[in-house]
């Protein structure tokens, strides 16, 4: 009787520590986690307090990051270094439906000087050059400053000269093009990996298709007769004007959706809370709001001066021009001057990059960062470059693209911009230029005139989940695996990375973690249930974090 006693406490002896040693292994690899209803305390028992930089917090209720200089910051520690390590993220974000800024950076641990730590943002790239490009894409990415040393070359498109336009639609990348036969049209394709690129008609019987965007869950082409003349080239013989906007509906059908009255060539378009915007690339100046069918509407411009290419930003619509080397900003009824940028004639592209909108150039190549109001300050110079185009944000960084040799540039703080490549090397002809570019399946692409082709480089690890994330409530997971970054929604895996070698990505920087804030932008919406784990969770496991939160 006493053997079957001592049997019995040896056993509940051995089935509690079996939990305590289970329970210990799992708080172990929790770093950190983050309510994030009512206050910014840690609850993993690793004492990473949040220290609270304006966000809204109120009891019962999730964190409300207001998108303009809101975050958490988060002390570095031991138990926030990362190192060669799997880690995982868990947090649930709501976004509005309809925008008056982009939705930023959810969370990052990173170190520009070194490029060494994480991203976890949901990027919107507007006024590249003339398209939208990438609108609400989850894009989770790791780097040790590594990137490939030779940009790869994916084709050319048809008979293209120029690619015009770029925009990631429904987990595909999608570019427009202008051509300069006399009977040719401006086409737009489907990238099919590879050098291949799948036709999908042409919307218009001008020669470009000037810009692409995505709006009420569809892609949008906006059209023109672009004056080749402009690059120093012969001029296409093509005579049919543009000005006019389509639909893609799939398989190459197009769907016309009226006209912008007097316009010979649309130059950008853009959302802006809710509404599909379009401006004129040639005078007479012109911009306009799409109300539905065949509707547009005059929403006038400034001084009778052209605006260009247009980008979301802290609540108001920014548009870049021709005429007066100058920024010009629509708060959805009038709009107001914001500023001559250096000394430029022309201004050309916009991107957010770390909480602050940037504009691009012509003549210096320079580019200029708004410091509020009407002032902008000197952010650096594209090398011997003339003129700076298209940027966008990838994997921690801001890159631009230039005339009058097709070359990419990365901005690395102050002044200071690094060449990574030149893009087109045609022969005989006075300028080349990289005018699009978008984020896509972890690369950067970009496309060339007069080559006519596409070109793409990946910076890091990063897995992008290229279709439009729904507004409202969604479940994040981001998962560092042994050799592979993943992606999860609501549940589901939705992007994987490609493969890597994770000696070569040791993440660990002693800069902050900071929740809401990153490379991007400041983070706009809401935000709950945050945790970051030193391990790789498994597809089951994020369902269940999932599904908990909907049964709460």
């Amino acid at each position: 009787m006493r053997y079957v006693s001592y049997l019995l406490l040896f056993f509940t002896w051995s089935v509690t520590s079996f939990h305590a040693m289970a329970v210990s292994a799992e708080e172990k690899a929790l770093s950190g986690q983050w309510r994030l209803i009512g206050d910014s305390l840690d609850q993993s028992g690793n004492q990473n307090n949040g220290v609270n930089r304006g966000v809204l917090l109120k009891p019962d209720q999730p964190a409300v990051f207001d998108g303009r200089n809101a975050y958490i910051e988060v002390p570095d520690s031991e138990s926030l270094s990362l190192g060669t390590g799997e880690f995982s993220i868990s947090v649930f974000v709501n976004t509005s439906a309809h925008l008056d800024d982009v939705i930023g950076t959810v969370l990052s641990k990173y170190d520009a000087k070194t490029r060494r730590g994480f991203q976890l943002s949901i990027k919107n790239h507007a006024g590249v050059t003339s398209s939208q490009s990438n609108d609400r894409h989850l894009q989770f990415g790791i780097d040790n400053g590594k990137m490939d040393a030779k940009w790869t070359d994916h084709g050319r498109l048809g008979e293209a000269i120029l690619v015009y336009s770029m925009a990631v639609y429904d987990g595909q990348l999608f570019a427009g093009t202008c051509v300069p036969g006399k009977e040719a049209a401006g086409r737009v394709f489907r990238f099919d990996g590879g050098q291949k690129w799948i036709d999908c008609g042409t919307p218009d019987v001008c020669n470009a298709v000037n810009s692409l965007a995505v709006f009420d869950g569809k892609l949008y082409a906006g059209t023109g007769k672009y004056r080749l003349k402009g690059s120093s080239l012969s001029e296409s013989e093509n005579p049919n004007w543009g000005g006019n906007v389509y639909r893609y509906e799939g398989d190459g059908k197009w769907v016309d959706c009226g006209n912008l009255p007097g316009v010979e060539a649309i130059n950008g378009m853009v959302v802006y809370k809710g509404k599909l915007y379009a401006s004129s690339m040639y005078a007479p100046a012109a911009f306009y709001r799409y109300d539905g069918g065949k509707q547009w509407t005059s929403c006038g411009v400034p001084d009778g001066k052209r605006v260009e290419s247009m980008a979301v930003y802290n609540g108001d619509l920014y548009a870049t021009s021709y005429d007066a080397g100058a920024v010009f900003r629509f708060d959805g009824k009038d709009w107001t001057h914001a500023g001559k940028v250096g000394e430029s004639t022309q201004t050309y592209g916009f991107t957010v990059y770390e909480g602050n909108l940037y504009v691009s150039e012509w003549p210096h190549a320079e580019v200029y960062r708004y410091a509020g109001k009407d002032k902008w300050e000197l952010a650096g110079k594209l090398g011997d470059e003339k003129e700076s185009m298209p940027m966008v944000v990838y994997n921690g960084k801001m890159y631009a693209g230039s005339l009058p040799l097709a070359e990419v540039y990365r901005y690395d703080g102050g002044v200071d911009w690094t060449n990574t490549g030149r893009l087109d090397m045609t022969p005989d002809v006075r300028y080349r230029r990289v005018w699009s570019m978008a984020v896509f399946q972890g690369r950067m692409f970009a496309g060339t005139l007069p080559a006519g082709r596409v070109h793409s480089i990946e910076a890091g690890k990063s897995a992008t989940y290229d279709t439009a994330l729904k507004p409202g409530w969604r479940h994040i997971a981001a998962v560092k695996e042994k050799d592979r970054l993943k992606l999860y929604v609501d549940g589901a895996l939705v992007a994987t990375s490609s493969a890597f070698d994770p000696a070569d990505y040791d993440l660990t920087n002693d800069k902050p973690l900071k929740i809401g804030f990153g490379a991007h932008d400041y983070f706009n919406g809401k935000m709950k249930d945050l945790k970051l784990v030193r391990r790789a969770l498994n597809a089951d496991e994020i369902q269940k974090l999932y599904q908990a939160d909907k049964q709460d």
